[in-house]
């Protein structure tokens, strides 16, 4: 029997956490941009539409860029939106690009800044990944997978 000494032990026990925090975050880097934590709230069944988010998307470039079109599989349409207040209404509208400041960062958020989904071609399961294009005027399109959360996820992001 061979045995392994403590040290290499505690190497591999880091190594591992390190993977499991980063395969839980899911954080995608393409050139400048960060992407992190994209989800996308799981449906009610016999939802018809969804919404994406996105935790923070950061630009660590010295120039800036823009979200500017979204693609899936998952739903026959999907459009970059906004929420506003005016008055004591919430008003949701599609824009035509989020932009990343140099240096900056973005949020996509319940109440904000979003991601809509239309024509959900499936239920959207809490846990399951489901494949995501987000398309920037400079760095190009970005391969992303949006992670299923529940409604308690929704909550603690929005506080």
């Amino acid at each position: 029997m061979k045995l392994i000494p403590t040290p290499l032990i505690g190497v591999l026990c880091t190594c591992l956490s390190i993977f499991s925090m980063s395969a839980q975050a899911h954080e995608y880097t393409h050139g400048a941009l960060q992407i992190n934590h994209p989800w996308v709230r799981a449906s009610i069944p016999g939802a018809s539409n969804g919404a994406a988010y996105i935790v923070n998307i950061s630009n660590h470039g010295k120039t800036g860029d823009a979200l500017i079109k979204i693609s899936t599989p998952i739903a026959h349409g999907a459009e970059l939106h906004q929420h506003i207040m005016e008055g004591s209404m919430v008003k949701m509208f599609p824009v035509k690009r989020i932009d990343i400041p140099a240096g900056g960062s973005a949020t996509l958020s319940p109440g904000g800044y979003h991601i809509m989904l239309f024509g959900l071609k499936q239920e959207l399961k809490t846990g399951e990944r489901y494949p995501m294009t987000l398309t920037f005027a400079k760095a190009g399109r970005i391969e992303i997978e949006v992670k299923a959360e529940d409604i308690s996820f929704t909550d603690a992001v929005q506080k």
